[in-house]
C-alpha cells in the first residue's frame, strides 16, 4: 500500500516535472523566442499554450505592449546658434522579439540604444532650425520628422519607434539674459521701422488730402468767382434795364440811397446849397407855412 502510494506520488511529480518543462504559456501582453542550447529556434507571438523540449529548451518572454522612455535633457545648438535644453520622451514597441534578442539582449540596453538614435536625430532636425521655429507650431512637423528617422534606425534592433516628443524646451540659465535682450532689442528695431514707415505712410495721407483740399477750394472759388460774375451780370443788366425805362426815378432813386447812406442821426454835412447833391432837395417844395 505504502509502495502504491510512492508510485503514485513518484509518476505524479514526474508528470508535473514534464508538463512544466515541455510546456509554456504566452500571455496576450506578451510575446516570446524558444532558445535550445542558447540558440533561438522559434518565436511565439501570438496568446496560447505551446510545448518545447524539457531540459533542452528555454523560453525568452519580451513585452508587446507600447513602453515609455524619458530621456535626460541635453543641449541642442539651434541654426541661430542659440543653445536649448531639450527634454524628450519616446514610445516604443518590440517589434521583432528575435532581432531584439540577437541586437541588444534586454529593455535597459535597448533604452540605452534608443537614448543614441532619438537624441541624434533631435539634434540633427533642430538644429537645421531657429529658435523660433521650435517654439513655435512647427515643432509638431519637427517631431514627426524625428520619429520617421529614428524609426528607420531603430529597426534594425527589432524596436519600432511609435512616437518622439519633446517635454519642454528651455534656455540654459547662462543664455536667458543674453536672449531676452537680444529679444528685446529685435522687438525694438521692429517697433521702429514700423513707426518710420508709418509717419512715413502718415505724411503721404497728409500730403494727399492737403493737395485734395486744396484742389477742392480751388474749384470752389472759381465755381464762387463764375455764380458771382454771372450774379454782378445780371445785377448792371437789371439796372440798366431799369435806367434804360425811366433815367430820372433811377437817378432819383440813387440819389436817395445815396441820402441814407451818407447824412444819418447826427451827421453834420457842409455843402453848398448849389451843389448837385442836393438838387432834389432843392426841388422839392416846403411845408405849408415854411
Amino acid at each position: 500500500m505504502d509502495r502504491r502510494w510512492i508510485v503514485i506520488g513518484g509518476v505524479a511529480v514526474l508528470v508535473w516535472f514534464v508538463w512544466t518543462q515541455a510546456t509554456f504559456q504566452v500571455d496576450q501582453w506578451k510575446q516570446a523566442i524558444v532558445l535550445q542550447l542558447g540558440e533561438p529556434v522559434r518565436t511565439v507571438r501570438e496568446p496560447g499554450l505551446y510545448l518545447k523540449l524539457p531540459l533542452v529548451q528555454n523560453v525568452l518572454y519580451f513585452d508587446k505592449r507600447l513602453l515609455d522612455y524619458a530621456a535626460e535633457p541635453k543641449e541642442v545648438l539651434t541654426r541661430d546658434k542659440q543653445q536649448l535644453l531639450v527634454d524628450n520622451y519616446s514610445r516604443w514597441r518590440i517589434h521583432d522579439p528575435l532581432q531584439f534578442y540577437r541586437s541588444v539582449r534586454d529593455e535597459n540596453y535597448a533604452q540605452s540604444r534608443l537614448d543614441d538614435i532619438v537624441y541624434s536625430n533631435v539634434l540633427e532636425t533642430l538644429g537645421r532650425h531657429s529658435l523660433r521655429d521650435i517654439v513655435s507650431d512647427q515643432r509638431a512637423e519637427l517631431m514627426e520628422q524625428v520619429t520617421k528617422r529614428s524609426d528607420a534606425k531603430a529597426r534594425e534592433y527589432g524596436i519600432e519607434i511609435v512616437d518622439v516628443r519633446v517635454k519642454r524646451a528651455d534656455l540654459p540659465e547662462k543664455n536667458e539674459q543674453y536672449v531676452f535682450d537680444r529679444m528685446r532689442t529685435e522687438r525694438e528695431r521692429l517697433a521702429r521701422k514700423y513707426r518710420a514707415e508709418g509717419e512715413e505712410e502718415s505724411r503721404k495721407i497728409r500730403s494727399g488730402s492737403d493737395k485734395e483740399v486744396q484742389i477742392l477750394l480751388a474749384d470752389a472759388r472759381q465755381q464762387a468767382e463764375i455764380v458771382r460774375g454771372e450774379g454782378d451780370a445780371r445785377a448792371v443788366e437789371v439796372f440798366a434795364d431799369a435806367y434804360g425805362r425811366d433815367p430820372e426815378f433811377y437817378e432819383l432813386l440813387r440819389t436817395l440811397e445815396a441820402y441814407r447812406k451818407t447824412i444819418g442821426e447826427g451827421t453834420t454835412v457842409i455843402l453848398s446849397p448849389h451843389s448837385e447833391f442836393f438838387r432834389f432837395l432843392n426841388q422839392a417844395e416846403p411845408p405849408p407855412g415854411r
